[in-house]
C-alpha cells in the first residue's frame, strides 16, 4: 500500500504555527517580491482570492476582507517541512518526499493485524502534535490511487477526517468516476484537452481507453498512470538521483543599472551552485551565465545576453565558480540597462571523486577543506554566515519581502518569547 502525505494549505499553516490567533482566519502568502499570490488558507479560498492574483491589484480587497498577507518565508517552510519529513520517515524506511508539502509512503510486507485506517490517524496526529501542521493522507495500492485518495480526504474533511483509504474495487471505481480528468496527477494541459477532445471526463473514463491509444497519444509515461489508476501498481518510490546540471535564477526586487549590484547577485547565485553540488558530491566543467532587462516594461529596449564559460578543470569551490561567473557576466553586461533578472547554471557535471586531473592548470586543493570547513559552520548556524567578500554580508536573496513574518526557526533572534 501506498500513502500520500499532503501538508493541508502548508505555507498558510506554517504562519499559523507561531501565530494561532491567525487560526480560523483567511491568510494569504505572495511570491518573490511580493508579486502574486501562491498559497492561500481555506478561509481566503472561500472569499474568492485566486491563486496568482496580482498583491497590486488585491490590495485593497485583503484590507476590506482583513485578509492577513504575508510575504514568502522560504526559511521557514523549508525547515518546517523538514521536520514534517523527518517525523514521517520514522513510521517507514520507504518514503519519497515528493515536493515542500507532499510525501509518498510506502507499506510493504506491513503486519496484516494492524488496522491501516487507524495508522493513518496515528500519523496525522503525531505530526499535527508535534510540528503544528495539519495533514492528509490518502491510503491506496497504487500511487496513482494514493494521490486521488489524499484529494478525497482533503474535499470532504468533515467525513473522512483527513484520511481515506481506497482498498476495494467499489471505493477505487467510485472515486475514479468522482475525479475529473484535469485534476488527475501526471496529466498536463496538452493531454487534458486530447482527452476532453474525445469525451473523456473523468478518471475513470480515461483507464477505460486502451492501452494501444494510451501509448500511442500519451507515451509509456501514460500508460503506466493508466494501469496504477487500474489498481495495477506501476510507479514505485523514486530514488533521488544527482541532477544532471543545477541553476540559481532570481528576480531583482527593483530594477538595476549598477553593474556592481549585479556582479554581486550573479556571485551569490553562483556559490548557491556551488554548495549544491558539494552537497550532491559533484563538480562542474562549465557555467551558463544570463542576464534580462524587465520585458514588461514600457519605453524601454528589452535586452537579454547569456554566454557560456568553460572551466579549465572541475570544480566545486565557490571561489572558483564564482570567478567564472564574473568573467561571463563582464561579456554580457551593457551599460544603460535596467536589469531585472539574473541567473547561472552549472553544467558538465562529473562526480567529486572521479575528477579528471589535468596536466597544466587545476582546481587549488585548499579549497577542498576550506568549502567543507564553510559548509559545515553554516550548517551549524543555521544559514549562511561565512561569504567571501565579494558578497552582500546581509542578505542571501534581495527580494521585496514588506510582509515578512519571523524566522521563528532557522534565525536565534527571532525564536518566540514565552511569557510566564
Amino acid at each position: 500500500m501506498f500513502a500520500l502525505i499532503d501538508c493541508n494549505n502548508f505555507y498558510a499553516s506554517c504562519e499559523r504555527v507561531f501565530r494561532p490567533d491567525l487560526i480560523g482566519k483567511p491568510i494569504v502568502v505572495l511570491s518573490n517580491n511580493d508579486g502574486c499570490v501562491i498559497a492561500r488558507s481555506d478561509e481566503a479560498k472561500a472569499l474568492g482570492i485566486p491563486m496568482g492574483a496580482p498583491a497590486f491589484k488585491y490590495d485593497k480587497e485583503f484590507k476590506q476582507k482583513r485578509i492577513q498577507v504575508f510575504s514568502s518565508n522560504y526559511a521557514l517552510y523549508g525547515d518546517m517541512s523538514s521536520r514534517v519529513m523527518q517525523l514521517l520517515q520514522t513510521f517507514t524506511p520507504d518514503a519519497e518526499i515528493y515536493s515542500i508539502d507532499e510525501a509518498f509512503l510506502k507499506f510493504e510486507a506491513f503486519n496484516t493485524n494492524i488496522d491501516l485506517e487507524q495508522y493513518m490517524f496515528q500519523i496525522q496526529k503525531k505530526v499535527t502534535q508535534s510540528t503544528g501542521i495539519p495533514i492528509s493522507i490518502g491510503l491506496a495500492p497504487t500511487k496513482a490511487l494514493a494521490k486521488v485518495a489524499n484529494s478525497i480526504a482533503k474535499k470532504f474533511k468533515k467525513r473522512t477526517k483527513g484520511v481515506h483509504i481506497i482498498d476495494s474495487e467499489e471505493l477505487r471505481l467510485k472515486a475514479l468516476q468522482w475525479m475529473p480528468i484535469e485534476k488527475v496527477w501526471g496529466i498536463g494541459r496538452g493531454h487534458v484537452k486530447r482527452l476532453q477532445k474525445i469525451n473523456i471526463r473523468t478518471a475513470y473514463q480515461f483507464t477505460q481507453l486502451s492501452d494501444t491509444w494510451t501509448r500511442k497519444e500519451m507515451s509509456i509515461v501514460g500508460l503506466r498512470l493508466k494501469r496504477d489508476l487500474e489498481g495495477k501498481p506501476s510507479l514505485d518510490l523514486e530514488i533521488p538521483i544527482n541532477k544532471k546540471n543545477i541553476a540559481t535564477t532570481r528576480s531583482f526586487d527593483y530594477d538595476y543599472k549598477d553593474y556592481e549590484y549585479v556582479k554581486e547577485r550573479v556571485v551569490t547565485f553562483a556559490i548557491t551552485c556551488a554548495q549544491k553540488l558539494r552537497k550532491q558530491k559533484s563538480c562542474a566543467s562549465a557555467i551558463l551565465v544570463f542576464i534580462k532587462t524587465n520585458k514588461h516594461k514600457e519605453g524601454e529596449s528589452p535586452y537579454y545576453g547569456n554566454t557560456v564559460v568553460t572551466f579549465p578543470y572541475s570544480t566545486n569551490s565557490d571561489i572558483e565558480i564564482s570567478k567564472f561567473a564574473i568573467i561571463g557576466l563582464k561579456r554580457i553586461f551593457k551599460e544603460g540597462y535596467n536589469y531585472k533578472k539574473a541567473g547561472v547554471i552549472v553544467m558538465g557535471l562529473s562526480p567529486e571523486a572521479n575528477t579528471q586531473m589535468n596536466l597544466f592548470k587545476n582546481s587549488d586543493a585548499r579549497h577542498i577543506s576550506l568549502m567543507k570547513t564553510m559548509d559545515c559552520l553554516n550548517k551549524k548556524m543555521g544559514e549562511v554566515k561565512l561569504k567571501l567578500a565579494s558578497q552582500d554580508l546581509e542578505r542571501t536573496w534581495k527580494m521585496r519581502q514588506e510582509r515578512l513574518s519571523p524566522r521563528y526557526t532557522t534565525r536565534l533572534k527571532d525564536i518566540i518569547t514565552v511569557k510566564v
